[in-house]
C-alpha cells in the first residue's frame, strides 16, 4: 500500500515507521525479567478470547497504518506462536504492499510452525535465546524448556527459508552476563544475527535495578577481547540495534544499549496490544482505546483521524529522561503490549 497521507510526525519530529501487534498476552515461558511467575502464576487471570482483535481487526488496523507510512510491522505477545491459527493473521498482514512483516518468538515451538509460517508469507524471524546451557536457559525462562528446543526451531526456520534470523539476548548481571562469549562464539560464521539486550526496566513487575545492567560498552568489549569487531552504519533510520562486524568477516552482532545509551529521540515504534489500545512508548502507564471505536463501526477517516492525533501529540522520551522521579511510576507490562 503506498502512503496516502502527509508523513506523519510526534511533538518531537519523529517520524511514524513501526508497528508492533501483540497477539496474546499468554506465554509458555515465564522469564524472571518479562513474566516473572510469582505474578503471573496458575492462577493469573489472562484476556478472554472476546477481548482480543480478531485477525480481521488486526488486519484493517494494520492497514491504516500502512496508509500513514508505516512500513514494519512485527507479531509479538506475550507468545505468538501460541496464537492459534497465528499463520492464518501472517497470511492476512503479508498481503499489505510496502510493509516489512516479521515475527519475534521464543522459539520453544517454532519447530512446528516454521514451515507454515514461511508458506503463509513471512519473511523473517526474530528468535530469543538468553543462554546456551540448560541450567541458565531454565533459570531464566521458569518453565523447564531446554536450549536444544530453541536450537530446532532456529534450525527449521533456517531450513524453511526465513531470512535473516536474528537471535536476542536479554543479559542481566549476576544472571547470564556470562552467556555473552558463548552465544557469540556459537553464531559466529552461522549467518544468524546475534543481538545483545541491556535488562529494561519494563513493567513494574521484573525487580529491575540499574546495578543489574550489565552495558552495552561491556557487552562490546567482552566480545572484542576473542574477536576484534568494528562498527557498522545503520541499515536503516531508527534502527534500535547498534551494529558491529567481526573484523574476520564471519558476521556481525547488534546491541541495543536503551539504559546506557537511549535512542528515544529516534524511535519510531507504536504498540497495538491484544486488546486494542494503541501505546506510544514501551515504557508508557496507560494506552489509547481503539477497539472500542473499531467495534463500534466507526469509518477509517474517523480512525485515522484519532491515530494522527495521537501520534502527532507524542512527546514520550522515558529512557532519555530515566531518573529518581520515573521510577515509581506504573508502567504496562511488557507481555501485554509485546516489546
Amino acid at each position: 500500500m503506498k502512503t496516502t497521507q502527509p508523513r506523519l510526525q510526534d511533538a518531537l519530529g519523529r517520524p511514524l515507521q513501526d508497528l508492533r501487534i501483540s497477539v496474546t498476552d499468554r506465554c509458555n515461558f515465564r522469564c524472571t525479567y518479562c513474566m516473572p511467575r510469582e505474578i503471573f502464576g496458575p492462577d493469573h487471570a489472562f484476556l478472554p478470547r472476546p477481548a482480543l482483535l480478531t485477525f480481521e481487526e488486526i488486519t484493517r488496523v494494520a492497514r491504516l497504518f500502512a496508509s500513514l507510512g508505516v512500513h514494519k510491522i512485527r507479531l509479538t505477545g506475550g507468545e505468538p506462536l501460541l496464537r492459534k491459527q497465528v499463520e492464518a493473521l501472517v497470511a492476512q498482514l503479508s498481503s499489505i504492499s510496502g510493509t516489512d512483516l516479521t515475527l519475534t518468538t521464543n522459539g520453544a515451538i517454532l519447530a512446528k510452525k516454521a514451515q507454515a509460517l514461511r508458506d503463509a508469507g513471512l519473511k523473517r524471524i526474530t528468535v530469543s535465546l538468553d543462554a546456551l546451557d540448560d541450567a541458565t536457559f531454565k533459570r531464566m525462562n521458569d518453565a523447564d524448556f531446554t536450549v536444544k528446543q530453541v536450537l530446532e526451531g532456529i534450525e527449521a526456520a533456517q531450513l524453511a527459508g526465513l531470512q535473516p534470523i536474528k537471535v536476542n539476548a536479554v543479559i542481566q548481571r549476576g544472571v547470564n552476563e556470562h552467556a555473552i562469549v558463548d552465544l557469540a562464539r556459537h553464531f559466529r560464521g552461522s549467518g544468524i544475527i546475534l543481538r545483545f539486550i541491556e535488562f529494561m526496566d519494563v513493567g513494574a513487575t521484573n525487580g529491575w535495578r540499574l546495578d543489574d545492567v550489565v552495558s552495552a560498552t561491556e557487552i562490546q568489549q567482552r566480545i572484542a577481547a576473542h574477536w576484534p569487531v568494528e562498527p557498522l552504519e545503520p541499515t536503516a533510520p531508527g534502527e534500535v540495534a547498534e551494529r558491529y562486524r567481526y573484523c574476520d568477516g564471519t558476521g556481525e552482532i547488534g546491541i541495543i544499549a536503551s539504559v546506557t545509551r537511549p535512542f528515544c529521540r529516534d524511535c519510531s515504534r507504536i504498540r497495538l496490544s491484544t486488546d486494542g489500545s494503541l501505546f506510544t512508548c514501551l515504557f508508557a502507564s496507560h494506552g489509547f482505546d481503539l477497539k472500542t471505536p473499531l467495534r463500534a463501526g466507526a469509518d477509517d477517516a474517523t480512525l485515522l483521524q484519532s491515530i494522527s492525533s495521537l501520534w502527532q501529540h507524542r512527546t514520550d522520551r522515558y529512557s532519555e529522561i530515566r531518573s529518581e522521579a520515573t521510577q515509581g511510576r506504573r508502567k504496562i507490562e511488557m507481555s501485554y503490549i509485546g516489546g
